[in-house]
């Protein structure tokens, strides 16, 4: 069996993360590595990923010098969040004839908020023979195809709530910026108005996906993002917050059909939960026939799951019809744990 050729583009925490999976894979091989920090440029993979030795690949910020289908079979692409920001190079990985997995929220269902765009990438994907798919924990997995999949057995569905609580503390400034953490209740109202605070990045794209898959027709989505105040001394590494400052973002994303809401999910997230006596969990409950109700205690990891799902999805993306593909489109994901599981999908 021959490797799986890969390229990966973007060497922070997710990108890194994601290269270290795939080298514990015997059925992946990656062959080449894009970053625009300029003291990653020019230096070996296994330098830059800690690795003590060399790999052989001399990570680079020029694209064009190997994005070459006949030595690469896929690029996961981890750089941005928003599709818009991300737009120029995944037209450069599809122009090439790779295939590509991002791991920008905005991707996980690109027809939600960017059907233009979506348009684009399909057409682009067709044109040159190759499959393209965004996705990642959140939205990808816990609040959109894990929620879809549980219905399975369902004659109906009426109405679906789900909710994700989790710890944001492992996370870096980037993050706690976009989440308000650290402000007063003040500058994060300011911050959610002037688009500087954002809350969770996927509630659109989740509730589309949802609602697709299981033709609940949502027309209306509408959000609502609230500070989650502390009463206690807080601290990670990259943050300090005080009793009365914003430790965190509740925020709720809800799908309407006409006037009924039929969709519902809460995100609540902050900086060690623990404190406030609340336990962090996955939580999805379906409404219909049957009902089904399931948590998950502690919450699914969020960045170690993002990894798994992004590098498990490889064989499905590699050997899927052309176009730009959803979770819902695609077979489920697996833990890639010996040749079959590779095999079954090439």
């Amino acid at each position: 069996m021959k490797p799986i050729r890969v390229l990966q583009w973007g060497l922070g925490a997710m990108g890194s993360g994601m290269a270290k999976l795939m080298l514990e894979k015997e059925g992946l091989q990656v062959v080449a590595a894009i970053d625009g920090r300029p003291d990653f440029l020019g230096k070996d993979l296994g330098e830059i990923l800690g690795l003590g030795k060399q790999l052989g690949v001399v990570v680079t910020n020029k694209p064009e010098e190997v994005l070459k289908k006949e030595n690469i079979d896929i690029v996961i692409i981890a750089t941005t969040s928003w599709l818009k920001d991300q737009i120029p190079d995944l037209r450069k990985i599809l122009n090439a004839g790779i295939n590509c997995i991002s791991i920008a929220e905005e991707m996980s269902d690109a027809w939600a908020q960017n059907p233009e765009l979506a348009r684009e990438l399909d057409q682009l994907a067709k044109k040159n023979a190759v499959s393209i798919l965004g996705t990642g924990v959140n939205p990808g997995f816990v609040l959109d195809l894990l929620v879809i999949t549980l219905t399975g057995g369902n004659h109906k569905v009426e109405r679906i709530e789900a909710s994700r609580v989790n710890d944001l503390s492992p996370y870096g400034t980037t993050v706690m910026n976009s989440q308000g953490v650290g402000t007063t209740p003040e500058a994060f109202r300011k911050g959610i108005e002037d688009g500087t605070i954002v809350g969770h990045v996927g509630f659109p794209e989740s509730i589309h996906m949802i609602s697709d898959a299981l033709g609940l027709g949502v027309d209306r989505i509408e959000q609502t993002r609230e500070p989650i105040i502390s009463s206690v001394h807080r601290e990670t590494p990259y943050i300090v917050v005080e009793p009365g400052m914003v430790a965190g973002c509740s925020h709720i994303g809800v799908g309407y059909r006409g006037d009924q809401e039929v969709i519902r999910l809460i995100h609540p997230q902050q900086i060690h939960p623990a404190l406030e006596k609340q336990e962090t969990g996955d939580y999805i409950h379906i409404f219909g026939k049957p009902e089904i109700h399931m948590s998950i205690q502690p919450e699914i990891a969020g960045g170690i799951a993002t990894e798994g799902i992004a590098v498990n999805m490889i064989p499905h993306v590699v050997a899927a019809t052309p176009g730009l593909k959803r979770m819902i489109d695609l077979p489920v994901p697996a833990a890639l744990m010996g040749d079959t599981a590779y095999q079954r999908n090439i």
